[in-house]
């Protein structure tokens, strides 16, 4: 019988270890980003969690919706819905996948859109805790509507607010 033995260096040894975890790491976060398909996961299920993705986002709301219900996501969009979740795709979102479910949605006044202090609210869509969809719009006639996050045409301000 024949038994050969090695003496592996300290930087060796310790090269091997932290790539083997590396390596369990990526291997981790892959199957993590193949059970979300990808997308990445918002959770909302408390106040604290919605109030930490909104300050995320940059967005000056109050300490707790303005209206808080339930909502069904029909089976069958129409125009209007197929529109709305055009702009949810265009954040990563897709309310058709979710169709007929029982979802929560969330409503905060907004105080620190640019020139529109008074006039509007974002609104947060959640199932089971997670975000899948939601807006920010104007509620004035002739308003508008965009996705969560602010774009370049329109940073966020500074509150309007009176404290």
């Amino acid at each position: 019988m024949y038994i050969k033995t090695m003496k592996l260096k300290k930087q060796v040894f310790i090269a091997a270890v932290v790539t083997a975890a590396a390596a369990a790491v990526l291997a981790a976060a892959g199957a993590a980003a193949k059970l979300t398909g990808g997308k990445r996961v918002y959770k909302v299920a408390t106040e604290q969690q919605r109030q930490a993705f909104i300050s995320e986002l940059g967005w000056e709301t109050g300490d707790s919706p303005a209206n808080h219900k339930t909502i069904t996501i029909p089976d069958d969009f129409d125009e209007v819905y197929i529109g709305y979740n055009e702009l949810q795709k265009e954040q990563g979102f897709d309310l058709s996948e979710h169709k007929g479910a029982q979802a929560e949605l969330y409503t905060y006044d907004v105080y620190n859109y640019p020139d529109h202090p008074d006039c509007m609210q974002l609104t947060l869509i959640a199932l089971d805790g997670e975000l899948i969809g939601g807006d920010v719009c104007c509620t004035e006639l002739n308003g508008f509507m965009q996705g969560l996050l602010p774009d370049a045409e329109t940073p966020v301000g500074t509150s309007s607010r009176s404290e």
